[in-house]
């Protein structure tokens, strides 16, 4: 069950007003860092500032790793220079590189000197790869392990560096060249006899990324093994660090707002602390686009005046057909975009998915087209009124389908991230085919219309 931050704060702020630091630390104690960083972000303003300086600055560590960009560097700056330098080095080397990546390059310089070399230097491995890729999301902080030791050796190995690996699931083994040789895990160890050598026991056929390969290309392979952490090797297959769980998930998460935002078209980034105009300027070029598309909707309408004024009982049908066809063409974009995140995409798949879609396209507009055609008769009584209605929306489903299902392909062949195919987008272009299949055909039968 979910702690319930809101009953806790009016006993940290009868701590923080009677300057209790150890009420203060009895009430946190058994609080998860998650639900820590919850009570700083809902503590009214005046609190935040001694709730902070209140706290021993391990505890401080663990909120900041926690919290959004805007509220670390407020605490950072409540702390100073060098009580914030000594609180970062109780962090996570990686989430720590993070925190200093949003800083100016000043300030990051400042924050480095003070710091131990190595600290600083294991920081600064971390700082120099894209944030997006393995080597962004790892931690440099692990166990390693040789070959030649025996189980006893290992055991105390991990006892003398429990504190400064970030997790200890797995035990990584190197050579005399700090490549990755293999694996044992936590449990095949605890198993094993003391006596039994690391060489024995230890996995060969070894699952690691190299540092460049994409975060959601890693999330794919620590999904496939269902593994808690996973080595990324340099290219001279050399340990570099180990992605944990943990930064997994919060790779999956940002990666899933990134294609929301993008298939919904307001853009990545937006968030409820995201002000008005920043939020415009994300949404805007976006509806601009989608404005001016619109317009060829209007042009067309204007273009088939005639025919309207001929056939006035065609406007009912209307919103029906460019909705469904926008709705179609949606559903298909959501699976396509889902499945070529779930899966790797050969040739064979293509056409298969293509195909499929094809067919469902055929299917939903046969059984949605005789419908409206049945309907459209029996309202108005006209074969020819049935015909084109009925006609009009099985094309448009059809081509809605396909429309939904090519774009996030061929945008995907052309290493374009296929969720910018947005639903928007979608609906406007499926809009202007529907409309000019729809009118194309009234004019055809326009003598036969006009006599109703």
């Amino acid at each position: 069950m979910e702690t319930d931050v809101q009953s806790i704060i009016p006993l940290i702020a009868e701590a923080i007003s009677s300057k209790d630091k150890s009420r203060l630390l009895h009430v946190l104690d058994e609080l998860q860092p998650y639900d820590r960083a919850e009570i700083y972000k809902t503590l009214p303003g005046k609190f935040r500032l001694p709730f902070i300086l209140l706290l021993p600055l391990p505890d401080v560590a663990i909120i900041v790793q926690e919290l959004e960009h805007d509220y670390q560097e407020e605490i950072v700056s409540v702390l100073g220079m060098e009580k914030a330098t000594r609180m970062m080095t109780y962090m996570e080397n990686d989430d720590l590189a993070d925190l200093l990546a949003g800083f100016s390059n000043d300030r990051t310089q400042g924050f480095l000197t003070s710091m131990t070399r190595a600290d600083s230097e294991s920081v600064q491995s971390l700082m120099q790869y894209e944030p997006d890729t393995a080597g962004g999301i790892m931690t440099n902080r692990y166990v390693w392990i040789k070959d030649h030791y025996d189980v006893r050796e290992a055991v105390d190995k991990v006892k003398s560096f429990a504190n400064y690996a970030e997790n200890i699931y797995y035990l990584y083994v190197l050579d005399d060249n700090k490549q990755l040789v293999g694996v044992v895990s936590y449990r095949d160890l605890v198993l094993a006899d003391e006596r039994d050598q690391i060489a024995d026991i230890m996995y060969r056929r070894v699952i690691s990324v190299p540092i460049e390969m994409d975060q959601e290309e890693v999330a794919r392979t620590m999904e496939r093994y269902d593994f808690i952490a996973l080595p990324v090797v340099d290219e001279h297959s050399r340990l570099a660090g180990i992605v944990t769980v943990d930064d997994i998930l919060d790779v999956v998460i940002e990666e899933a707002n990134e294609d929301i935002g993008k298939l919904s078209a307001t853009g990545a980034g937006i968030d409820f602390q995201t002000s008005a105009v920043t939020a415009s300027a994300k949404r805007l070029p976006w509806l601009m686009l989608l404005l001016f598309l619109g317009l060829l909707s209007g042009s067309i309408m204007a273009g088939f005046q005639h025919t309207l004024e001929q056939v006035v009982v065609l406007t009912f049908f209307m919103p029906m057909i460019a909705g469904m066809t926008g709705n179609t063409g949606t559903q298909s974009l959501a699976i396509v975009v889902r499945g070529l995140v779930m899966n790797d995409v050969d040739r064979r798949t293509l056409l298969r998915l293509i195909t499929r879609e094809f067919t469902v396209g055929l299917i939903i507009g046969t059984v949605c087209g005789l419908a409206v055609a049945a309907i459209s008769y029996l309202w108005q009584g006209s074969g020819y009124l049935g015909l084109v209605v009925g006609l009009s929306l099985f094309l448009t489903l059809l081509i809605g389908t396909m429309t939904g299902t090519l774009i996030p392909l061929m945008l995907h062949r052309l290493r374009i991230d296929p969720a910018v195919a947005s639903g928007p987008l979608i609906t406007t272009i499926n809009d202007l085919f529907s409309l000019s299949v729809y009118f194309g055909l009234a004019t055809l039968f326009l003598n036969k219309l006009s006599q109703l």
